[in-house]
């Protein structure tokens, strides 16, 4: 049987792509692939103990919420505080108080274009 190996992109509709992959490149220090029209995340920048994960939620979780759309993101970040301060600084909306777990520490904002995202620093493992 063929297996799923991982995630090998997340792709959504966006009123301005060039403006928002910009704007996480400024914000989040995203580096946009030569086309600007991407972004690649290569397996040797995930810290030890980082991971992806694919779930599904109940069709009427509010844990998207106050975003309206029907998903949302998580980026595995170096620096939760830095990361969230910046994003505010780019005009974003901090949400909710920084959660952490065994399995890391958690932040969240929403960008310029509604989506509520997740900023995730795994637990250093060791």
């Amino acid at each position: 049987m063929a297996k799923a190996l991982g995630i090998g992109g997340v792709f959504f509709r966006s009123r301005n792509p060039k403006a928002l992959i910009a704007w996480y490149a400024e914000h989040l220090g995203f580096e946009p692939e030569s086309d600007h029209d991407s972004v690649s995340f290569k397996p040797a920048t995930v810290p030890p103990g980082g991971f992806t994960v694919w779930g599904p939620f109940k069709e009427t979780t509010d844990y998207f919420s106050p975003s309206e759309k029907p998903y949302m993101f998580n980026l595995m970040v170096d620096d939760l505080e830095g990361a969230l301060d910046q994003v505010k600084a780019g005009g974003a909306e901090v949400i909710g108080e920084i959660e952490e777990y065994d399995y890391g520490r958690f932040g969240w904002f929403i960008d310029p274009e509604g989506h509520k995202v997740e900023l995730w620093v795994p637990p250093v493992s060791g």
